[in-house]
């Protein structure tokens, strides 16, 4: 196992972490249960392989993640970091307490090493965090106290906003997104490297889209790699700035692989570093010509979501990552997708390629979208 310096809190990280957010589990009687025996086989496996660093939330596997990284811990709590994070809901500092003193019992722990205002933005800092007797004043006192080591926030903002979260001083480490098919905070995640902020990174492999099967994410370094997931945590993992790679890990060959890629320290030359990136833009150049996601097209009178349709689309024809399309298609109209509908259901009535700034063929691309992934 590689490890890094973890920004300026003076601890060696891995390169590798494990996140507690997709733990085993078994549907019984209609309802998810997790496996906790399971759970904790994986997670002291990935110990065992040299990973240091274990990412929990409250809200993760239905409210079981921290209780069963808490089990997972016994005999490793001296020789492992965790992460956990704090929703901020109001601006009550006391409220922020109730939350913390949650976790802590939850992980039967005395102290969290990496305590992280969950999914923050600008806005909510300004108006939630940073006020008198808030959140912020809370965390710092709840520090002083030890039962915070360091604080941290997770952010899903624009990147100049991590910039400005940043430079108020508050915070140690951030976690991100940084991927294959995002990199639109490599340089807000540069910035925070040379601000001394460790950086963790989230959805190395897309959120689970980078571990389907996909030739043309494997072409990217063709003969080089076993599978897109490969190529997905290298890519990451080949990013100095980053300190630790945040993996999902769902079984134990999974933390065995993921450790093989992460125990690698030539996980990307230069020049094949710079292959895959020329790639990537030219992948990123053949899907703007299909949509950009401006949005201009929307609303659709029929409830089509046109480009989150269009984006499944683009993970297939431009990506190769069909099955995965394919199923998040199959989604649309269910779940959190229940007031979306399907591109096969457009009525033609051409209202979108009005408003469409590229001046795409929606209707017709639509029927593709449709005929490819229905």
């Amino acid at each position: 196992m590689q490890y890094r310096d973890f920004g300026n809190t003076g601890i060696k990280i891995s390169t590798l972490g494990f996140g507690a957010m997709r733990l085993p589990y078994k549907v019984i009687n209609g309802k998810n249960v997790y496996d906790e025996d399971e759970s904790i086989k994986i997670i002291h496996r990935a110990f065992e392989l040299g990973v240091n660093y274990i990412d929990t939330a409250p809200g993760y596997c239905e409210r079981k993640s921290e209780s069963i990284v808490g089990k997972a811990l016994k005999g490793w709590r001296d020789k492992v970091y965790v992460s956990t994070k704090n929703p901020i809901e109001d601006s009550s500092g006391r409220n922020y307490r109730k939350r913390l003193e949650s976790s802590l019992k939850e992980l039967d722990v005395e102290y969290i090493d990496f305590y992280h205002m969950w999914g923050i933005n600008w806005a909510l800092f300004e108006e939630k965090i940073n006020v008198k007797n808030g959140p912020m004043s809370e965390a710092i006192k709840a520090k002083e106290e030890g039962l915070i080591k360091h604080i941290s926030f997770s952010f899903h903002d624009k990147p100049e906003n991590m910039i400005k979260l940043i430079d108020t001083g508050y915070f140690e480490t951030v976690l991100c997104q940084y991927n294959l098919l995002d990199s639109s905070n490599e340089q807000a995640i540069a910035y925070a490297h040379d601000k001394g902020l460790g950086v963790v990174v989230m959805g190395p492999v897309g959120g689970g889209r980078l571990g389907a099967p996909s030739e043309v994410i494997r072409n990217l370094l063709p003969g080089k790699v076993k599978s897109s997931a490969e190529i997905a945590l290298r890519f990451v993992i080949a990013n100095r700035n980053v300190s630790c790679a945040l993996s999902g890990m769902e079984n134990i060959k999974m933390v065995e692989d993921n450790a093989l890629i992460a125990s690698n320290e030539d996980c990307l030359s230069a020049e094949e570093l710079e292959a895959v990136n020329a790639a990537i833009e030219e992948k990123k150049r053949l899907a703007e010509l299909y949509c950009t996601g401006c949005n201009y097209c929307m609303p659709c009178p029929q409830g089509i979501n046109i480009p989150h349709n269009f984006l499944l689309m683009n993970y297939h024809k431009v990506y190769g990552l069909t099955d995965y399309a394919r199923n998040e298609y199959s989604k649309i109209g269910t779940g959190e997708n229940n007031k979306e509908k399907k591109a096969e259901e457009c009525v033609e009535c051409g209202l979108c390629e009005k408003k469409c700034p590229q001046k795409i063929e929606i209707r017709k691309q639509l029927k593709e979208t449709a005929k490819a992934l229905g």
